[in-house]
């Protein structure tokens, strides 16, 4: 099972902070660093305020080596596609090939006003063309060229550059970045996500969902005509790790949440706890998770899961 770590700088991170996560991850084993793509604190001040997803994730890419690095999720109303195409392949290729794209339709309107950030009443249909366009271009061989006439976006005669380092996970004869979709509908999402992603991501999903969501992404593979052991299936779900129930309290109470609560919703409570609810997780068909740490500065809490809690998921 892959481990790797899901930051939420939008409430309250710098890039220095960000900085010594991705270090930690790198440093400590775990597979990948990934961040929200948000501009609005959802609880506190949010000091000393947002930092742009694209542009953390190039700085990392020059400060790292090994890490995966990636957005869970972007949302499809802050950039243009052709624009989200170009950021997305340039920073793939200042990582050496090391970058991922999660995709989403957005979802918080309150960032989109405090920004000025439109934020249409319907998003899946945008979503869609996002995709579109993001991956059209990119798969657009070299010396030729894109088109796309659609509901919200046209592109004429685009020379569809730059392109990625990485070759496209579903046509390995295209260029291309592993695509994350992911969304708790029962229909349009599993479709996208088997049209299009390398990866379907649940989101702090209710756990007695997950194996039926995931068997619901497999039929609807076999419906279009993919292999669904081609579609990576995964969950992002609270860290709170501890050694010992003093400390779980703690890490609890440093991140403004009650230990009950933290146990039936995530990973967490005592480092065997922890492999326990992941060994399930895997049973039912998850290949990785997104380890959400909420508190920054608390390194030692990914080196208690690198050193105590990844070694029995072998």
């Amino acid at each position: 099972m892959d481990l790797r770590i899901f930051t939420e700088p939008q409430q309250g991170a710098t890039y220095d902070d960000l900085l010594a996560v991705a270090r930690a991850t790198e440093d400590l084993g775990f597979d990948a660093f990934f961040r929200s793509d948000h501009y609005l604190t959802m609880g506190g001040d949010g000091l000393p305020g947002p930092t742009d997803a694209w542009t953390t994730l190039a700085g990392l890419a020059r400060e790292t080596s090994r890490i995966r690095l990636g957005t869970l999720v972007s949302s499809a109303t802050f950039r243009h596609p052709g624009v989200l195409a170009i950021q997305v392949a340039q920073v793939d290729q200042m990582s050496g090939g090391r970058v991922e794209l999660g995709l989403g339709a957005g979802w918080f309107a309150e960032e989109h006003s405090a920004y000025g950030i439109p934020f249409p009443e319907k998003r899946f249909g945008i979503l869609t063309e996002q995709l579109e366009v993001v991956t059209g271009l990119w798969g657009t061989p070299v010396g030729e060229r894109f088109e796309h006439r659609g509901e919200h976006y046209t592109l004429t005669d685009s020379p569809a550059l730059p392109k990625p380092v990485q070759q496209s996970p579903l046509d390995p004869s295209r260029a291309g970045v592993p695509v994350i979709v992911g969304g708790n509908g029962p229909t349009r999402t599993p479709r996208l996500a088997a049209r299009f992603a390398a990866e379907y991501n649940q989101a702090f999903p209710e756990l007695a969902d997950v194996p039926g969501r995931i068997a619901r992404l497999r039929e609807v593979c076999v419906e279009q005509g993919r292999d669904p052991g081609t579609l990576v299936q995964s969950v992002a779900l609270v860290l709170c790790v501890g050694r010992d129930e003093a400390e779980v309290a703690r890490r609890a109470a440093a991140i403004g949440r009650e230990v009950p609560e933290l146990r039936e919703h995530g990973i967490a409570g005592t480092t065997g706890e922890a492999v326990e609810r992941l060994r399930t997780l895997a049973s039912q068909g998850v290949q990785r998770v997104y380890l959400q740490v909420l508190d920054l500065h608390d390194l030692e809490h990914l080196q208690l899961v690198a050193e105590e809690v990844a070694p029995h998921l072998a």
